[in-house]
């Protein structure tokens, strides 16, 4: 059951923050239509990559998740100067909306409290995936490029499945996926109050956390 304080706030949060047209599903499938096709485009230019080309793929997997931790650590935690928004976005409404105790959507409209909105993606592929396959165009091969670029989208594709699953009914089909629940029990462990400025900031794959010694596992 959700409690008072949790069930005021997302209230409130419904009533100022999402629109009258806002369907949770069709973010969700725009998020997910727009990075897998982005993926399956950047996958079809790679042609016969080598050994040293497919080492691309963990370097930008593993960049990926350190960039995830230190952000999730650092500008969604505390306040940046020009990166407010998304410290807001979090601090102040994610967890908020989201407790140790109340981790699950009521309904699909509740999607925009855990999915980043759909001008991200447009933000992540053109400030991030386009000056990544210049770099590597220029510096390194085309394959290598492809692949940079395909690693990250699939990643950022990745961090949303991921979030959405954690904040889906655990007893759902979703909730019930193997895995699911350990990486969830992790996330859920963010959200305590007391901890969430410390621990667990991987909302992925706690290899930020083991590196830098911030995971609970319990």
């Amino acid at each position: 059951m959700t409690t008072a304080s949790v069930a005021a706030f997302r209230e409130q949060y419904r009533r100022k923050e999402i629109g009258r047209r806002y369907s949770g599903w069709a973010h969700f499938a725009f998020t997910s239509g727009v990075c897998l096709a982005v993926v399956a485009f950047a996958a079809l230019q790679v042609e016969q990559p080598s050994p040293l080309e497919w080492l691309t793929v963990p370097i930008v997997f593993l960049y990926a998740n350190l960039v995830e931790y230190l952000g999730h650590r650092g500008p969604m935690h505390h306040p940046v100067r020009g990166l407010g928004l998304l410290y807001h976005r979090h601090a102040k409404q994610h967890h908020r909306f989201f407790t140790d105790e109340d981790m699950a959507f009521d309904d699909s409209r509740d999607f925009k409290a855990v999915l980043f909105p759909p001008v991200m993606i447009l933000f992540f592929i053109g400030g991030f995936g386009v000056p990544m396959w210049l770099v590597l165009h220029l510096v390194a091969t085309d394959n290598a490029a492809w692949l940079a670029v395909a690693t990250a989208v699939a990643y950022y594709l990745n961090y949303e499945w991921l979030h959405f699953a954690y904040h889906c009914n655990p007893d759902s089909r979703i909730g019930r996926i193997p895995g699911i629940q350990t990486l969830r029990r992790l996330h859920l462990l963010h959200h305590r109050p007391e901890w969430m400025l410390r621990n667990n900031f991987n909302i992925t794959y706690p290899i930020g956390d083991l590196l830098f010694r911030t995971l609970i596992p319990r």
